[in-house]
């Protein structure tokens, strides 16, 4: 009786009696891991092979007027910086598809630049909320880092290189992928020079972290430690090119008002100077901010240069603050009400709680964070003892405002 032939796998060799299972073909056989091996081969070839490709130019775009709406969900006013944000991001989308599209055209195009952005305004008036809305729409790599930590190679801090660490861990460590993303850089004012006066001790952490960032901001070829951290001579290094990158830097500059005053006020000879000077809003003088006024409260003018769309961020007034409270989607007592539904509980206010609460804000002059402070010290009374509990109900007066503020020493 002849024997029944055995099925052996084309690629591996083994027989159907060593795989967990054996599949036929017309001219031969595969055995499930085999069918596995090469699933895995075929995808990570896949992945590199889109990743090393330029921006999808199928991706539609998001026209500025579609961004800025966005941004109005979430963050009340600042009608300037969002168009100025919504622009550069949009511009920003724009010249990766150029870039797609060049590198396939033979064609000679006109290569457009990157407009890297600096957004003015004391604290509370919503520049890092205005980035981390923008975050949430983008398709690109996103990463909020502080200028503050920053410090020159080789003293206790952060490289500027850790900037791009930061940005290619947001990108899953997909070099082309950050390559092409977008980095706000917060606090930017507290690098600023100390001081023109010489000094026996360095800047590590003023004019030197800026002289750093030049080259980040500009676009160069910049050596990167992959898990971020100190670099040392025996550590490998991604390098990164930074051209692509859009970067969005924001900061407080608290008392650059006085720099913009002294410079409206330089040329005031003549009928028409002194006509001009009535028209001035003295009670926002960031509307009037220039690249000087940069210079004169210390960034270095290499770094303004590579900062060309300036943009400010106007106080919070009591109107806005009002809407601060309830309008936005992750508004202060929405956030509260959703707080208290979970726990089965009806939250409320009345309208004369909500003014005892904006002016307070008013004079405490910290803006939207200030805001939170309040609406935190006057609901943790009752996040402690309403948990666990038969109420169903609760409506927040302006009596009860008071006497939580009078409590926690806000008054």
């Amino acid at each position: 009786m002849a024997k029944k032939s055995v099925n052996h796998c084309s690629f591996c060799g083994r027989s159907e009696k060593e795989v967990p299972l054996m599949l036929n073909g017309i001219a031969g056989f595969i055995c499930s891991d085999c069918v596995e091996t090469a699933h895995q081969i075929v995808s990570e070839n896949l992945k590199h092979r889109k990743s090393d490709s330029d921006f999808d130019a199928s991706i539609p775009l998001k026209r500025p007027t579609e961004i800025k709406a966005k941004l109005d969900e979430y963050v009340i006013g600042q009608d300037e910086a969002k168009i100025a944000l919504s622009v550069a991001v949009y511009n920003h989308y724009k010249r990766l598809q150029q870039q797609a599209l060049m590198k396939n055209s033979k064609d000679d195009e006109v290569e457009i630049e990157k407009s890297n952005i600096i957004m003015i305004g004391s604290t509370g008036t919503g520049k890092t909320l205005l980035a981390r809305t923008i975050a949430k729409l983008l398709d690109v790599p996103f990463t909020i880092v502080d200028a503050t930590v920053l410090t020159e190679a080789g003293y206790v801090g952060e490289d500027v290189e850790s900037i791009l660490s930061r940005l290619l861990q947001a990108a899953d460590y997909d070099q082309p992928k950050a390559e092409r993303g977008i980095v706000f850089i917060d606090e930017i004012d507290k690098i600023a020079r100390k001081g023109d006066n010489p000094s026996i001790t360095r800047d590590v952490s003023g004019e030197g972290v800026q002289q750093g960032l030049l080259k980040l901001l500009e676009g160069s070829i910049v050596n990167v430690p992959p898990k971020g951290g100190r670099k040392h001579p025996d550590q490998d290094y991604v390098h990164m090119d930074t051209r692509n990158i859009l970067f969005i830097c924001g900061g407080a500059f608290d008392g650059i008002e006085r720099k913009i005053a002294q410079r409206m006020n330089t040329h005031t000879v003549g009928y028409n100077n002194v006509s001009a000077r009535h028209n001035i809003d003295s009670k926002n003088l960031l509307k009037y901010i220039q690249p000087q006024d940069l210079k004169s409260f210390g960034l270095i003018p290499e770094l303004i240069g590579r900062l060309p769309a300036l943009t400010y961020l106007q106080p919070l007034d009591r109107e806005a603050l009002r809407n601060i409270l309830t309008e936005p989607k992750n508004s202060l007592i929405r956030q509260q009400k959703k707080l208290f539904s979970m726990d089965g509980v009806n939250l409320e206010f009345t309208p004369e709680a909500l003014e005892v609460m904006v002016d307070k804000a008013m004079e405490r002059n910290l803006g939207a964070r200030g805001l939170r402070g309040i609406v935190e010290s006057v609901m943790t009374d009752l996040q402690f003892s309403t948990p666990g509990t038969d109420c169903k109900e609760i409506t927040i007066t302006a009596d009860y405002v008071r006497e939580q503020l009078a409590k926690s020493e806000v008054l």
